[in-house]
């Protein structure tokens, strides 16, 4: 279960993707399964969420992991190579960026 906290030391990673509205649902499928197939089942993987914009041409995943050698080691694994490609090739530009949590209210 995803929890937000300063305390906590994970690696935060959010990706964003600029989609066509057109596309944004197939888009939204292919990372709901990736997730569900691939991403869950990785090593230090904790939890992911999807977000997409009223507009639907704006997603974003928000993940956490347990390290961030974790999240580096998904990326680099065979399935995900090949996902990646298909998934780039549905927006017109997705980026994952590394965080560390350094406030948190509520």
């Amino acid at each position: 279960m995803s929890t937000i906290s300063k305390d906590r030391k994970l690696q935060t990673v959010i990706t964003t993707f600029e989609v066509n509205p057109g596309t944004c649902q197939d888009l939204l499928e292919l990372l709901r399964s990736t997730c569900d197939d691939v991403i869950s089942v990785q090593a230090g993987f904790i939890s992911a969420a999807l977000h997409v914009n009223d507009a639907q041409t704006r997603i974003a995943n928000y993940s956490q992991w347990e390290t961030r050698e974790d999240f580096q080691a998904m990326l680099r694994s065979d399935e995900m190579v090949a996902r990646n490609r298909k998934i780039n090739a549905m927006c017109k530009n997705f980026e994952p960026v590394m965080y560390d949590v350094v406030y948190c209210s509520g």
